[in-house]
């Protein structure tokens, strides 16, 4: 069982362990364990469960066979030079190392594809094209998800304020933005963009049936700046709707696995990245504020 797995490898005191065993029990701790899916302790208990399956796999393959491992809590993935080697060889090794810790392999998740048809990881479709360019993308699923979710908004958002409902809207648009903004999806965001701009237009209108297009244009879509038709309250001096194209598209830089904070040589590399990383906080912060970005005038 998972829950008395993790019990017995943390390194908990015996005190704190005969307490907490007797009274939950390892049938309450593994029914625990697995209902806390998106909680805060399942991505660690998925953390310590699982640890150990790349070590497992680097020992039993070579290089040539091509088996990584990439994971984030309990979703991996798992390549290989060819589908024999993954269904024969790494699939069966990986279900025992499962069963081991009282786990089993979804039926429902495990694929096994050609990186040309793509599959999906943590809601991104990773698919390589017939030119040999390898794309990472929002996955068609995870955008349906999204536009559902912004859509229920503004269902039940009816009699609502025009300024809580985008302080309610901002936050969303803006997470589910940064979440995929190292990827490629700047076309993506556009299309979010004009599918929210219609959900918008689609409220506006049904909260005034009986004026005129003209009239909820000037009062619900000011012009911001040099930008027309922008969803925004108090005649563009409230809160605006943010756009998800506006997110710049910023590539994740690998740090160097030689890397070393105390090695003297990777000093100026390392106070870059920190400096760089600082930087992009700030002003995700200043955006999140409202505050305008003057760094670069």
């Amino acid at each position: 069982m998972i829950g008395s797995y993790v019990i017995n490898i943390l390194p908990l005191a015996p005190v704190v362990k005969k307490i907490f065993l007797p009274v939950q029990g390892n049938l309450a701790v593994e029914f625990k364990v697995m209902h806390c899916v998106r909680g805060v302790i399942y991505p660690v208990l998925a953390n310590v469960a699982l640890d150990g399956l790349e070590e497992v796999l680097n020992q039993e393959f070579a290089q040539e066979d091509k088996v990584n491992l990439v994971r984030y809590a309990d979703d991996f993935v798992i390549t290989g030079a060819s589908k024999v080697l993954l269904e024969k060889k790494v699939r069966p090794l990986v279900a025992e190392f499962l069963k081991e810790r009282g786990l089993d392999l979804s039926e429902e998740k495990t694929r096994i594809v050609h990186i040309t048809e793509g599959f999906v990881f943590l809601g991104q479709e990773v698919r390589k094209y017939k030119d040999g360019k390898l794309l990472i993308t929002p996955s068609k699923k995870n955008v349906k998800t999204f536009l559902s979710n912004i859509r229920d908004i503004f269902r039940k958002s009816k009699a609502t304020r025009q300024e809580e409902l985008i302080e309610t809207l901002n936050p969303r648009i803006r997470g589910w933005a940064n979440f995929h903004k190292h990827i490629v999806a700047k076309r993506t965001f556009t299309w979010i963009d004009h599918r929210i701009w219609q959900m918008s237009w689609n409220w506006a209108r049904r909260r005034h049936p009986n004026k005129g297009e003209s009239w909820v244009k000037r009062k619900y879509f000011p012009k911001v700046g040099s930008r027309k038709w922008t969803f925004a309250s108090q005649n563009g001096k409230g809160p605006t709707l943010v756009k998800a194209s506006d997110t710049p598209i910023v590539r994740h830089v690998k740090i160097r696995s030689q890397a070393h904070p105390f090695n003297p040589e990777w000093t100026s590399y390392l106070k870059k990245r920190a400096r760089s990383f600082f930087e992009t906080l700030v002003k995700a912060g200043k955006e999140f504020l409202g505050i305008p970005d003057t760094s670069d005038r």
